[in-house]
């Protein structure tokens, strides 16, 4: 049976390859942008935000000039709420939620009741968690969090309004709700209990990063240190613009008017894929495979001889793919990255993971030179957030199954943001052209059909 099955499939694929191509060709002469990209490789302007930057290169009189990347939220610096942070020896996500849905910086006493309305809203109801997500498993967490999501309508009494308090209510109870969806999912997968879970610190005034870190490694299981280099990861991965893929996809289906739930499945559908917030994961593959063939992490040699490798589909996952190497903005360099691979260099060294960090920095050095020899294209290509992130997850006792998850957890901010942002500034549906290129044909009756 499954035999005939196979082969009918396959006579189906056939059937679609012999008419389904378009040349490439096709969108040079009708200027179409493939990915929404100009020629240069910028980015097609499809809408305005506030929220936040991508800042990679500038434009002289049509001349990209490539610069170091910058990333602001609401006009700051990325780097400046860092290091407050860390100066000031403090979590600084929560604080980042609420300068990229109000525009402004918290006061104590602002930041204080927020933190304190997040916390009120973690908790799942025990029917969600145990007909919904515990009766319903599924082999793909993100897949499990975007059906979750989805689910939660059902348990919304006012799920459609699309007013700014009916939003704003829905987005922050997903926010603080989505850690314990993303680790449920896991636990559920991995026929781990979840009894007990739902109540593990849902109320404790603790701070986003700390209840994370708790739901995955349990009370007391982790250092103040881990918890502060989670919350770094959060601040990081909260916001990226209104063009990256999951949030496009996001305001894509805002525009249409739908629900809150339905436009932050999507987008988690969307972050699910190895072209975007998958990729952390698969550079963890890719390290492992480089590892196979390399005895000595300093021997750029040997690191270099199993890039080729790759590149040749020849290792790896046969994708061709170098993951955690360029980035469709950033080109000197991925602020992001700067700042994740300071922390994963010292964290490294602590943690017993200094080999693993050597090849990812070689891999970094020597990709855009083994990508010009296969491409025979010179461009720069720097280090993105993915490249390191992954590491530093596992450095803090996370397994590789949550990367992507916990990628979900921090970007539901921007996504938040962003609906808000087009639900009220952006009256129009997003519906961009598609150039047909069929031919008007007449209909042939079945029976005179070969």
């Amino acid at each position: 049976m499954k035999d005939n099955h196979d082969n009918s499939l396959t006579y189906l694929c056939n059937e679609f390859n012999k008419y389904n191509r378009i040349s490439p060709e096709n969108y040079k002469n009708f200027n179409v942008k493939r990915g929404l990209r100009n020629k240069d490789g910028t980015g097609v302007l499809a809408g305005l935000t506030l929220i936040s930057n991508v800042h990679g290169y500038i434009l002289d009189e049509g001349d990209k000039i490539q610069i170091d990347g910058v990333l602001t939220y609401r006009g700051i610096d990325i780097k400046d709420i860092i290091a407050n942070c860390i100066k000031e020896n403090r979590y600084g996500f929560e604080e980042v939620i609420w300068l990229l849905l109000f525009d402004s910086l918290p006061t104590k006493e602002q930041l204080s009741n927020f933190r304190g309305i997040l916390s009120k809203h973690r908790a799942l109801h025990e029917e969600f968690l145990e007909r919904t997500m515990a009766s319903t498993p599924c082999t793909n967490i993100m897949n499990k969090m975007a059906q979750s999501v989805l689910s939660l309508y059902s348990y919304d009494s006012d799920p459609d309004s699309t007013t700014l308090k009916n939003v704003l209510r829905q987005s922050i109870s997903l926010m603080a709700k989505l850690p314990a969806i993303a680790v449920a999912a896991y636990n559920i997968k991995e026929n781990k209990s979840i009894d007990g879970f739902n109540t593990l610190d849902a109320s404790k005034d603790i701070s986003f990063a700390e209840h994370v870190l708790t739901l995955i490694r349990g009370e007391g299981n982790f250092t103040q240190e881990e918890a502060h280099l989670l919350d770094i990861c959060l601040i990081l991965h909260a916001e990226h613009s209104g063009g990256n893929n999951s949030t496009f996809s996001c305001r894509v289906l805002s525009s249409s008017g739908t629900d809150t739930y339905s436009a932050i499945s999507a987008a988690i559908g969307s972050l699910k894929g190895p072209k975007h917030g998958g990729a952390n994961k698969k550079v963890l593959e890719m390290l492992e495979a480089i590892k196979e063939g390399v005895d000595d992490a300093t021997d750029d040699t040997q690191i270099a001889a199993m890039l080729r490798k790759i590149v040749a589909k020849e290792a790896g996952d046969k994708s061709g793919l170098i993951y955690g190497i360029g980035h469709a903005v950033y080109t000197l360099s991925d602020p992001r990255a700067v700042i994740l691979k300071d922390i994963c260099k010292n964290l490294s060294k602590e943690k017993g993971f200094n080999d693993d960090f050597l090849i990812l920095s070689a891999v970094e050095r020597l990709a855009p030179t083994i990508l010009f020899e296969k491409m025979g294209e010179s461009k720069n290509l720097c280090a993105n957030v993915d490249l390191y992130s992954g590491l530093i997850y596992r450095e803090l006792g996370i397994d590789s199954e949550l990367f992507t998850p916990l990628f979900a957890v921090s970007r539901i901010a921007g996504w938040c943001a962003h609906r808000i942002e087009e639900l009220n500034c952006s009256p129009k549906i997003i519906r961009p052209a598609y150039k047909s290129l069929s031919k008007r044909i007449p209909y042939t009756p079945i029976d005179e059909r070969n």
